[in-house]
């Protein structure tokens, strides 16, 4: 018990001392916590264990989670293109590249080749996500893109295990494999989507009605680390099962007392896992094969930069495809426990395997650091636009007048009428090319993020006759209306919805909000229009 409080007397000591130092450099605080790790392990021999480590991955369990109230199962829906597409195509072809990349310079057998090519192709969730999360990019487009990825390199880590499996047993069937895994995934999925429905929102407000901060916040570590452990009791990351209990709580009212009462936690444990890090660097590997450990880091981060960029470059812009790639460049946390896992199954040599760690950890060490010169590093590929003070949204003195929310091409069109009827209009955008075409062609169009509270009071929202939102990303849209409830004023507001399915997303917002069926409006035309080329044709006849 004493060596154990000495141990974490030591630690608490060194990273706290390390951290302030580093925060006057604004070092970030996670390079402060693996250099901690690195100190102890090597000059008070302090190593790593399995239950440290396990106990160090609930941080990025309870990092998931917190994402996973931010994004509902409806929102993964709509992420699919995010998750599925990118994220498919970059573990693919990342993990094909380097493989063969592994197999003709280390010189490693096929299959081992393959399965460090893939587990190099996973990104490091834990650092990138938290920086993300910190800084609030989380929501931006280069930050969801970066989510999506990640989301798919969690999934991914169920095949590379059931690879290493394959390859390493002489006498497992695939078939049985995979049908295990499977009927596994079914199960979990099911499990957790009834307690999801039928059983968290009885259980908290039971529990808000004790009027207990502490069982409110014992029910919480209860479900994370719950779920977590029955993610891990079917064969899947801790990670994963505590994302998919996070969007099960994003459904209920408490989510955001949820979030703000997990967050010590969270940080505290991510501390842990982020010196357990430090703790697998071995000095003697790193500074005997320094250049290859070095080389490898190199490689690494350029081949996934590219692939990400060449992925994200076909629909995005050069600036935003950059900024993603960066985000994601690095090697993850999982990788670590796969090239243990491949030693202790005889396809990696202790050797290789302390080689692809180091490299590992230096390139997590180097991500913060990126991360941090983010737009610097993408503005030696394309400069971001510099707003125009006068395309600002500033405060208004409009009354009775229409607040349109986007100015894509829907946007464009309603304008159009808008001045043809002339009627006072106000429009937002967040896209500086579109807000400035519409100043091009002398229309009221002005740059700001609408869900900004300021934003909406310099639009005189409260004296509008009417919002129309034309945007055409559904979850944007959700957060938008969501935004304007919040705001709480009656004003009406129209949004444009495709199909019926989506009536459920905006069904609980209010009276006043109108929905649109685009398929619905669209068809009554088409039928009109037939009709009356029916009745020209009869008149003809």
């Amino acid at each position: 018990m004493e060596q154990i409080l000495e141990g974490f007397l030591l630690v608490a000591a060194i990273s706290v001392a390390l951290n302030v130092i580093f925060k006057k450099f604004q070092i970030p605080t996670i390079i402060g916590y693996i250099v901690t790790g690195t100190l102890i392990s090597e000059f008070f021999n302090l190593k790593s264990n399995d239950e440290i480590s396990h106990i160090a991955e609930f941080g990025i369990a309870f990092l998931m989670f917190t994402i996973g109230l931010e994004f509902s199962f409806k929102h993964l829906m709509g992420m699919k293109k995010e998750v599925f597409l990118n994220g498919g195509l970059q573990v693919c072809l990342s993990g094909f590249i380097m493989g063969v990349m592994l197999y003709y310079v280390l010189r490693l057998k096929d299959e081992t080749a393959l399965i460090a090519g893939l587990a190099l192709a996973l990104s490091s969730t834990a650092i990138v996500l938290k920086t993300l999360n910190d800084s609030g990019d989380v929501s931006k487009i280069y930050g969801r893109k970066a989510l999506g990825i990640l989301l798919f390199q969690d999934i991914a880590v169920i095949p590379i295990l059931l690879m290493i499996d394959m390859f390493s047993s002489q006498d497992a069937s695939i078939n049985e494999l995979l049908l295990k895994t499977f009927t596994s995934a079914i199960i979990l999925i099911v499990v957790l989507f009834l307690l999801g429905k039928y059983v968290i929102n009885w259980i908290f407000y039971k529990v808000i009605q004790t009027n207990s901060q502490e069982v409110f916040i014992a029910t919480i570590l209860f479900m994370v680390v719950g779920s977590s452990t029955l993610a891990h009791f079917f064969g899947f990351s801790y990670s994963l099962g505590a994302f998919l209990a996070g969007m099960m709580m994003a459904e209920t009212q408490y989510k955001h007392q949820i979030e703000v009462d997990l967050i010590p936690f969270r940080d505290l444990l991510l501390g842990l896992f982020f010196i357990t890090v430090g703790m697998q660097i071995n000095f003697a590997v790193v500074i005997s094969n320094i250049w290859l450990v070095l080389g490898l880091v190199f490689s690494v981060m350029v081949i996934k930069a590219v692939v990400v960029f060449a992925i994200l470059n076909i629909y995005l812009k050069r600036r935003v495809a950059a900024k993603t790639a960066l985000s994601v460049c690095q090697i993850g946390e999982f990788a670590l426990a796969v090239f243990g896992l491949m030693t202790t199954r005889n396809l990696l040599d202790i050797q290789t395997a302390q080689i692809f760690i180091a490299a590992s950890v230096v390139s997590m060490f180097a991500t913060p650091f990126i991360l941090k010169k983010l737009d610097a590093i993408a503005d030696l590929i394309e400069r971001e636009i510099v707003v125009e003070p006068n395309e600002t949204l500033k405060p208004q003195k409009i009354k009775n007048h229409i607040v349109v929310f986007g100015y894509e091409r829907l946007g464009q069109e309603v304008v159009l009428r808008l001045k043809e009827t002339k009627l006072l209009y106000l429009v937002l955008d967040n896209d500086i090319s579109l807000v400035e075409l519409g100043r091009s062609r002398g229309e009221n169009v002005f740059l700001g993020n609408v869900l900004q509270s300021h934003t909406l009071e310099n639009a005189c929202l409260s004296d509008a006759a009417a919002v129309i939102i034309t945007v055409n990303n559904e979850q944007r849209v959700e957060l938008i209306a969501q935004k304007i409830k919040d705001y709480g004023v009656n004003t009406q507001t129209i949004i444009k919805i495709n199909g019926e399915g989506n009536k459920d997303i905006f069904g609980e917002l209010g009276k006043n909000f109108h929905l649109i069926n685009e398929e619905r409006v669209m068809a009554k035309t088409l039928v009109h229009e037939a009709l009356q080329c029916k009745i020209d044709h009869d008149i003809r006849a």
